[in-house]
């Protein structure tokens, strides 16, 4: 658990994902879309991404990809990131993440 949230808080934006997963294309795509540059871990490619992968399980994700840290906190996966977005918040909560800047 603690290597999944030491690289979650390494950035302003840390996305766990896997190559195949399309969702997780997706929500790289609208978390770019705003300007932000997010670290992304593929787990399927990343030597400790079976570990990484257990941790991010043990934290609650579920599915365990996308996982995305906003501001060193885990927000949760893409129905989070969705509803965030619908809701007009992501945008405010890269700001204070400082992840984006306007």
């Amino acid at each position: 658990m603690d290597v999944a949230m030491k690289l979650g808080a390494s950035s302003p934006v840390v996305i766990f994902t896997k190559s195949s997963c399309c969702i997780s294309h997706t929500i790289e795509t609208l978390i770019r879309s705003f300007g932000a540059n997010p670290t992304v871990y593929e787990l399927d490619t990343h030597p400790n991404g079976k570990q990484m992968e257990k941790a991010l399980i043990e934290l609650g994700c579920q599915p365990s990809v996308p996982a995305i840290f906003i501001g060193k906190e885990l927000v949760g996966g893409a129905n989070e990131i969705m509803s965030l977005n619908v809701r007009g918040k992501l945008k405010q909560l890269l700001i204070r993440a400082n992840a984006i800047w306007i």
